[in-house]
This record gives C-alpha cells, structure tokens and sequence, in this order.
C-alpha cells in the first residue's frame, strides 16, 4: 500500500489506516477473538497505520491493540493514540454509559494540562505494552464535544500548559508528530493561529458529503504544512448505507434534506456502476494534504469489504459530479453537539 508523510516530519503512514474505537465496543460488544481477527484482516490488507485512544472501551482497545502489534517488528508500523481523558478506576457497575459495551472498569476526566497529558502518554504506554508511540492527538477538544463555556477553561489548558507537553515529548523524541483529534473545523483554526501542528485527525468533515474544511482548514493545512487524517468518511453511516430509514448523519438521525442529497450521490455513483461507498472512502486522498484515510470497523469482512472498494482508483475528475449535493456543517451554538 501506498504512503504519505505526516506534516513536514520524517514519518510516513499508509494511505489507508485502521481506527480501534469498534475494538472497545463501540456500540455493539466486541470479543477478543473477533478484535484480533480485524486486526489480522487489517494487516493482510497492507494497513500499516493504526489509529486508538484510551476513551475506546475505556483502555480496552489500547490493550487489544497493543497486543496484536507487540510482535510486530516496530519499524514496520506507525502508532498513533490520543490525550485529553485521563482515566480513573471505578467499581464495577459504576461505569458511565459512554456506547461502549463491556468496557473496562473506568471513567473519565478531561485535563488537557501539562501533567495530564504527561500522565496520559505513561498510562497508554502501560496498557499498549509497548515502547514507542508515534503520534500523539490531542482528543476531542472544541465546542462540539464541551459546549462553548467548558470548552473556553479546557482550551486554555492545552494553550497555557498542554502544548507545552506535546512539544517536549516531540524534540526528545517520545513522539514522532502531534495534532488534534476532533469532529469540528473551529477549533482546528483556532489552534492553529497560535501552535504549528503536525496533523489533524478530522472526522466528518471533509467527505464525499460534508466539505467543512474546504473553505479554511485545508488552505491553512496547506500554508503550514499540517497533515490531514479523515476519519468518518461514510458520516455516520449513511455513505454506506444509503438513505434508507435509519440512516444516520453526523451521529443522530438524518433529515430529509440530508437524505435528499445522498439519494442524489448515490444515483450518481449507481450510473458509473459503484456503490456510493467507493467514492466516500476514495474522495479524500484525491487532496494531497490528508495523508491517510481512517477506516473503523470491528469486522474482518466489513474492513476486507471496504478494502475491495479502495481497489478499482476513481479518477480525481469523476468527484466533480457530486459536488452540487454537498453540504457545510452548521455554525456550532453555545451549546455541546454531542456529549
């Protein structure tokens, strides 16, 4: 499989990589056996970039994955993990629901601080069991997670102390890169006035659907030389789906006029005789500037599905067609989108 560097620094990750949040039960259980068996899926298929966070099952899915990779040899692979949750023991039973199933004994608190992301980093290495850790996210900062107030004190943790972190481990040599991991594009631009970052993992919003990070993000990516990561290239489902009842858009149910334009995408892609899946995973690439696209499943034959899809290269052109039916996320109120 193909690679492309992170930023302007000297690694390199695969075009496509593998997201661990369905290893920790995002939404549905997931066994051992049938995490390793993904993995295993995964690795055969080329993906050499592995994407997880200690929110996934709540430390369950950094231990997975630290165990399928241990006898990896690890030059060969690129890890990355992410920062802003510290986790905490809690009595069995007394775990928040968070859509994880089965999940490990923890909850969490958000500290985006110098100490917390220092304490972070030393527990992720003790779950994964492994030596090297070569980027770090910044997890889920921003308004869509916080909502504007909470997000103003947690913001300037990271700003005053945080970042202060990531640039210590990154010239010492702990870390390779670091960037942000969110779901939104203003707080992307709001971090990037004041700090260099060498990447942003960004969900849902640059897609065959949703073009948020066009108008700003992406110039500025280019100027400074910031890496994207796209992860959510099927908005929460409904590229993969379809519009059919149930789908969903941007991890709620979609409206009507959401459903419109991808009954519209998909008749698009229907005519050059693909299903609208292949052009949602493939769009991303076709910009120089995202370097690697996220797929997360916790299913061999979803994730070797979605790797046949990747298979038959959709001319950069051809994406021209679908662009009358995208779409920009809506300005974000005070208020948390999604807890």
């Amino acid at each position: 499989m193909q690679t492309r560097k992170i930023g302007r620094t000297d690694l390199s990750v695969t075009e496509y990589s593998f997201g661990a949040a369905g290893l920790g039960g995002l939404y549905r259980e997931c066994t051992r056996e049938a995490a390793m068996a993904t993995l295993d899926a995964a690795w055969a298929a080329g993906i050499r970039y592995f994407d997880v966070a200690p929110y996934y099952g709540l430390g369950l899915a950094e231990r997975r994955v630290g165990d399928f990779l241990r006898d990896k040899p690890r030059d060969s692979f690129v890890l990355s993990t992410k920062v802003g949750r510290l986790l905490h023991p809690v009595p069995e039973g007394a775990v928040p629901d968070y859509s994880y199933v089965k999940p490990l004994n923890f909850d969490v608190t958000f500290d985006y601080s110098y100490d917390a992301i220092m304490r972070s980093v030393e527990f992720s290495y003790a779950r994964l069991g492994l030596n090297r850790i070569d980027i770090l996210y910044v997890h889920d900062i921003g308004v869509y997670t916080h909502g504007a107030a909470k997000n103003a004190v947690l913001l300037r943790q990271l700003m005053d102390s945080g970042l202060k972190a990531l640039e210590e481990l990154k010239s010492s040599g702990v870390i390779s890169a670091y960037g942000l991991g969110v779901n939104e594009v203003p707080v992307c631009l709001e971090v990037m006035r004041r700090a260099d970052i060498d990447c942003i993992l960004l969900a849902g919003r640059y897609t065959l659907l949703d073009r948020s990070a066009v108008a700003e993000l992406l110039p500025l990516c280019e100027k400074r030389g910031t890496s994207l990561v796209v992860g959510g290239v099927f908005n929460s489902g409904i590229l993969a789906t379809g519009p059919v009842d149930g789908a969903h858009f941007d991890y709620s149910p979609a409206s009507e006029d959401v459903r419109a334009r991808v009954a519209a995408m998909e008749k698009i892609a229907r005519e050059r005789g693909m299903p609208l899946a292949a052009p949602a995973l493939q769009f991303p690439l076709a910009n120089r500037q995202v370097a690697s696209v996220l797929l997360g499943t916790a299913k061999p034959s979803s994730l070797e599905r979605n790797m046949e899809l990747t298979r038959r290269r959709i001319a950069t052109a051809d994406f021209a067609a679908f662009e009358p039916y995208t779409l920009v996320a809506p300005e974000l109120g005070l208020e948390a989108v999604r807890a």
